[in-house]
């Protein structure tokens, strides 16, 4: 029996042992009022002044705490929310600014902030629990829910803006990408890519298989590396990480491109792009762009939307007055119509 009942019985008998004796005090009339008072409450079988006594001498029951509200989970998360909302704005001011700069920035905020300081990257478990109606409490996880409900809508809207600019693995090796000499990268030809691109697909394929067969999640650390930032491998773990690392070096973004599942599924998302890249009509004859993708993306006029991650190198080009094609014909085009113009208008010219 816990303390706090009996501390209450004992008040509640000295209180009644103390008090006015109830009218008929025989034993047969005290058995009466003692089944009585234990289906009814104590103000019906008690006098006033008793029932006064009693209720200063009440004690809560251990167990019945107040449950939190919304509004003290919401203030205890606040920070987390305001971080991660933070990070989010700086992502998506640079991916409409087109600023590499800003990716730059944005990178390694990735890095720093979503990959050692939070370590909660939207993950192959997350599709698990998608899979098997098992997401994290709601109420609980407002600033990862923001972090997914960012990602999923982005992908409808742009494409994998997730993968190009949040993903901490992803912005790793985007870096890494930036300081190897290229003279070290080996261009994969286009019939290999086309083929080794679907190797991702099949890892997410037999590690959601995987799932739904056993319920155990634990295939996630031998799919995905992001276990690295909280530093939870085994030695076998960081073992196949530095080969992978390694290899990344020679071939651009290579887990990105090639094995990540997270990246699978929102490349199955992103073939309902809404605002999609815009292409003009030299880029039929053009290769710049394509030459230029770290991707693989641009095959010829045609960009592959499930392979796309929105990294703006293409966008940045398409800009350029300098470099794209269709802008140095268009003031190729407009310089010679102006010198047509000033030609007819000047004597002497035909």
């Amino acid at each position: 029996m816990k303390p706090a009942l009996v501390l209450r019985c004992v008040v509640a008998a000295l209180v009644l042992c103390a008090g006015p004796a109830y009218p008929g005090s025989s034993g047969a009339s005290l058995d009466r009022l003692a089944r009585a008072d234990l289906t009814t409450s104590a103000p019906q079988v008690r006098s006033a002044p008793q029932a006064t006594a009693a209720a200063q001498w009440e004690f809560p029951d251990d167990e019945e705490e107040e449950a939190p509200s919304w509004a003290d989970d919401v203030r205890v998360q606040a920070a987390d929310l305001a971080a991660t909302s933070a990070f989010l704005v700086l992502a998506f001011v640079s991916f409409f600014r087109k600023s590499d700069r800003l990716k730059v920035v944005t990178l390694i905020a990735a890095i720093a902030y979503l990959g050692f300081y939070k370590s909660d990257l939207v993950s192959i478990v997350n599709v698990f629990g998608l899979v098997g109606g098992n997401l994290p409490i709601f109420r609980h996880s407002l600033a990862w829910y923001l972090l997914a409900v960012v990602t999923l809508v982005s992908t409808v809207l742009w494409g994998r803006v997730y993968c190009g600019r949040m993903c901490a693995f992803g912005a790793l090796t985007q870096l890494v990408d930036r300081v190897v000499p290229g003279r070290w990268q080996v261009k994969v030809p286009a019939a290999v890519e086309d083929r080794a691109a679907w190797i991702k697909y099949g890892v997410l394929a037999g590690a959601v298989a995987y799932f739904v067969v056993t319920r155990n999640p634990l295939i996630y650390p031998y799919v995905e590396p992001f276990w690295l930032f909280g530093f939870h491998g085994t030695p076998a773990l960081w073992t196949a990480l530095a080969v992978l690392l390694v290899a990344t070096i020679f071939v651009r973004n290579l887990y990105c491109r090639f094995l990540c599942p997270v990246g699978a599924f929102l490349g199955l998302l992103s073939k309902l792009t809404v605002f999609r890249i815009k292409r003009w009509s030299e880029c039929k004859h053009c290769r710049i762009c394509q030459k230029a993708c770290e991707w693989g993306a641009i095959r010829g006029p045609q960009i592959v939307l499930s392979e796309c991650v929105r990294c703006d190198d293409c966008e940045r080009l398409y800009a350029d007055t300098r470099k794209c094609p269709h802008h140095l014909i268009l003031i190729r085009r407009e310089d010679i119509l102006r010198r047509k113009q000033s030609g007819i208008g000047s004597p002497g010219l035909g």
